[in-house]
């Protein structure tokens, strides 16, 4: 009975954290964004430059150990990185959900989205089940040998890391965003008629100018009591919102595309009826620059040969793009939008899209943007 509950604690915690590792170094670099989340949190941006790196060995970690643990190699070690990392996991999402700061915590990716209090819930569940690991470490006996376990954990090590530098080379394997191929924009920013949006519960403290009494009341109260007629009683502070029934949010809510003068262009260029070449570079500072000038000269092709319509998406001032593309003679329109939309549209730093009556053709790395003559074969002669 024992040895069953050990194997059954084995199997459901060394599949998911192998599952949350690799779903999460499908997209390193998204997990990197998240990281330096939380490291404005807890104030410590020094290590933004490393977050890539983090987020890639983090991942590893979490899938070799997961291997390890169905395999039973090194049991003893692998049930301590467990209970280090589930603590430590369980920590993040406990203080995410407390203080209510990193409101999506990233445990698998923009594959299932979670709460914090659900990530923390999740991790405490895990924690049960490794702390039934942990207390029988001594007894786990390995499925092979001593040597052939660990050139599979190794062998695992290898295979985490390719998969994480291929991802973050070239994109993501499997595309949870919102932004993927075949997505058409316009239709993920629409709420459908007679969908329920978040309903919110809004908290009120009030004090008595005459007495000084303090009460709270939630604005159902507030507005039925008619105490807000009363000019004794007056809101103190900033009134507290919160979420009581989650209703249908769109898959895009935050694409806002304007000029250096401020004026949307969102509509104009997502209604586009031809192939539009749209460049993404969140940050011309940090962007490729070689790259860059790949992208361009593609542009001029396809704008001399089919009037295709080239335009460059940045978060950058108006007054350093614009220096920046007349430096480098770029002949894309600048069009200004948040980095955080630009960031999930293409994980590159310039990526591509392709786009059509807002519909997204294809997208592509800097890394894997194809010749001139394949793009018009597959897209402009059909």
């Amino acid at each position: 009975m024992k040895n069953t509950l050990v194997w059954v604690c084995r199997i459901l915690v060394g599949l998911l954290f192998i599952f949350s590792g690799l779903i999460k170094i499908n997209d390193p670099l998204g997990f990197s964004y998240k990281l330096q989340e939380y490291f404005e949190v807890f104030n410590i941006t020094f290590l933004d430059g490393l977050a890539l790196l983090i987020s890639i060995i983090l991942c590893t970690l979490e899938i070799v150990l997961g291997f390890t643990l169905l395999t039973g190699a090194r049991a003893v070690k692998v049930a301590w990185g467990l209970l280090l990392l589930i603590i430590f996991f369980g920590f993040l999402t406990f203080y995410s959900a407390y203080f209510k700061v990193v409101q999506t915590c990233g445990c698998f990716g923009d594959a299932i989205p979670l709460t914090p209090w659900q990530s923390f819930t999740k991790d405490m569940i895990l924690l049960a089940l490794v702390l039934v690991i942990f207390a029988n470490r001594k007894g786990i006996k390995p499925l092979f040998s001593e040597k052939n376990g660990d050139r599979l954990a190794f062998g695992s090590v290898i295979v985490a890391l390719a998969i994480g530098f291929y991802a973050y080379s070239f994109s993501p394997i499997i595309d949870f965003l919102a932004y993927k191929v075949g997505a058409n924009i316009p239709n993920e920013m629409i709420t459908p008629p007679g969908a329920q949006p978040d309903q919110f519960e809004i908290t009120y403290s009030l004090k008595n100018k005459k007495t000084g009494d303090t009460k709270e009341m939630t604005d159902k109260e507030y507005l039925k009591s008619g105490i807000w007629k009363d000019n004794n009683w007056g809101v103190v502070g900033t009134p507290e919102s919160r979420l009581v029934k989650k209703g249908f949010t769109p898959k895009i809510i935050d694409l806002s595309i304007k000029d250096a003068q401020g004026n949307d262009y969102t509509k104009e260029l997502l209604a586009n009826p031809f192939n539009n070449l749209v460049i993404v570079a969140y940050d011309l500072h940090k962007t490729n620059i070689d790259a860059m000038g790949n992208l361009n000269a593609l542009a001029i092709s396809l704008r001399d040969n089919f009037n295709t319509r080239a335009i460059l998406l940045t978060s950058n001032s108006a007054i350093d793009a614009e220096a920046i593309a007349k430096k480098n003679h770029w002949i894309m329109e600048i069009f200004y939008v948040d980095a955080i939309p630009l960031k999930e549209m293409v994980r590159a730093n310039p990526g591509v899209m392709l786009l059509k009556n807002g519909t997204i053709i294809n997208k592509w790395h800097y890394h894997s943007v194809p010749k001139y003559d394949d793009l018009v074969k597959d897209y402009f002669q059909k």
